[in-house]
């Protein structure tokens, strides 16, 4: 009895060892590169629409972000970006639909329909604003989202030095269907993602050279 107490808090050491790495990970990693308020461009990252096209409760809260930091003069356009990567529904055209029912003029709306991940959400944006010569946008995700989000920035200007821009992530409102266990579940993912980001690095990255389209 005694080796078997023994050996349960050994494994339950190890657990919370391992939770400290992976968490502290997380919680430390930064949120701007810039202390600019106002940017060339508002960055709504994709995530999938529902079946019927509609959308999601967290497009819907990204893009309802969006669209308020773009009333807030925070940046006088909205780059939607999301490809069809989990359903056959492009997530930049559901996203883009969206905010122009809320009032955004279609020319301050650009769609990037080609990413299948956050690494290419940013790869095929940050194209795009080069390709108009703009230089920093904030990035707007959900809340348990933006860690990664600029884990894969600070590598990505590190990387693609001529593509890169100023930036600084800011959520979104959670959806109010999500409880908390499911808050706790995307935060324990993200941590894990993200501590893998660390250690791997970018697999995801699209060959320099790649051509974006803007519509």
């Amino acid at each position: 009895m005694k080796l078997l107490r023994q050996f349960l808090f050994a494994v339950f050491i190890l657990v919370f060892a391992a939770a400290l790495v992976i968490y502290g990970n997380y919680i430390t990693l930064p949120t701007h590169n810039t202390a600019a308020t106002h940017f060339d461009a508002i960055i709504v990252l994709g995530t999938p629409s529902k079946p019927d096209g509609t959308p999601s409760p967290e497009q819907r809260e990204r893009v309802l972000e969006g669209v308020r930091e773009y009333k807030a003069g925070i940046a006088p356009r909205l780059i939607m970006t999301g490809g069809a990567a989990h359903n056959h529904f492009v997530e930049a055209h559901s996203m883009a639909v969206y905010a122009a029912e809320q009032g955004v003029p279609a020319t301050d709306i650009i769609e990037e329909g080609q990413a299948q991940n956050t690494i290419q959400n940013i790869y095929y944006s940050a194209t795009i604003m080069h390709q108009h010569g703009w230089s920093s946008a904030e990035i707007v995700s959900s809340p348990y989202h933006l860690g990664r989000t600029a884990l894969i920035m600070n590598a990505f200007n590190t990387r693609q030095p001529a593509l890169s821009i100023d930036w600084r992530t800011h959520p979104s409102n959670w959806p109010p269907e999500y409880d908390i266990h499911h808050k706790v579940v995307l935060y324990s993912v993200e941590a894990w993602r993200c501590l893998q980001l660390r250690l791997q690095g970018s697999r995801f990255l699209p060959v320099p050279g790649t051509p974006a389209i803007a519509h």
